[in-house]
């Protein structure tokens, strides 16, 4: 019986355009909105999903690398934030192209903040599309573009 691969997605990353893609499907799903003649933005945002603050009650951590705690009382704990993969404010859109989901432990939590976000900016009425292949990019598009 073998052993379920849990560690972080080896994707190989793509240069192309002068940018940089993290996978293939990224690539792909940049190439198809440009061949569509979209206007759309990669990575051209970055969303704060929850505030940065300090906390000021007792707050001792451990890390991976200290054997004893650390007093981390008032330290700035950093905002969360996300940036996705493809944006048009003019087509009303995001896209996050997601080959694989559960490796990614922060992904879906950040995912739903997203969401709210989107909720309390008044944005519920972008289309959010998160594909895992390069048909179903093929299908966004066309979606986007009114050709379904």
């Amino acid at each position: 019986m073998g052993r379920k691969k849990t560690g972080a997605i080896n994707s190989k990353k793509k240069v192309y355009d002068g940018k940089t893609f993290q996978s293939n499907l990224e690539w792909y799903c940049y190439k198809e909105l440009k061949n569509a003649g979209l206007k759309f933005g990669y990575e051209s945002e970055v969303i704060e999903l929850l505030q940065g603050f300090r906390y000021e009650g007792t707050y001792l951590k451990s890390t991976a690398t200290k054997r004893d705690l650390i007093d981390k009382t008032g330290k700035k704990e950093l905002p969360i934030t996300y940036k996705p993969d493809f944006v048009s404010h003019e087509h009303q859109f995001y896209i996050e192209t997601k080959g694989y989901i559960p490796s990614q432990h922060t992904f879906t939590v950040r995912w739903k903040l997203f969401l709210k976000w989107l909720v309390d900016n008044d944005m519920g009425h972008y289309s959010i599309f998160l594909p895992k292949n390069q048909k179903q990019v093929d299908e966004i598009i066309k979606r986007i573009k009114g050709d379904d």
